[in-house]
């Protein structure tokens, strides 16, 4: 592989009490991973605090969150890539037709019921006060900035096979 532009700072060993100072060579990869596994473990705690999943949040909201009602292989087709395997989806659509969160009209599409709804709204109040957890002593612009980078990042490992 050809050199980019740009100086290139060696890569050091994952290091988690890296000073501020050396976190330049520290990997990427290693950083998102703590920081996905110990947000995702944060809110998952939370909320079985009130016995709900977070793959049960994100069928309630793919659900409300279209134009047309989607069918149920639609809502498995759209989420499975996020879940921890390939029938999860499928298994937490069957349990909230069994909670009654959720139900299927004639044309076979899901649509939320009142105690859905109401779920899926109090899910979102308890994602935005993980969320302040999360973010607090980071404002907005650095946020962005963060997330700017990582999706640069991206962009450069998949282009890295085009020509």
């Amino acid at each position: 592989m050809e050199a980019l532009t740009g100086t290139t700072t060696d890569q050091a060993p994952a290091n988690p009490a890296a000073t501020d100072d050396m976190l330049a060579t520290q990997p990427v990869g290693y950083w998102c991973g703590l920081t996905h596994a110990t947000v995702t473990r944060h809110l998952r705690d939370a909320m079985a605090k009130i016995d709900v999943t977070q793959p049960q949040y994100w069928v309630l909201n793919r659900v409300t969150g279209g134009p047309t009602a989607p069918s149920r292989e639609e809502v498995i087709t759209q989420l499975t890539h996020l879940a921890d395997g390939p029938h999860e989806i499928a298994r937490v659509v069957d349990q909230l037709l069994h909670r009654e969160w959720l139900r299927m009209d004639d044309r076979q599409r899901l649509h939320l019921t009142a105690a859905g709804e109401a779920a899926r709204a109090r899910l979102r109040e308890l994602a935005t006060e993980v969320r302040a957890v999360v973010h607090q002593g980071i404002s907005d612009e650095e946020y962005v900035a963060a997330l700017k980078v990582l999706r640069k990042m991206v962009a450069n490992v998949e282009g890295v096979g085009d020509s």
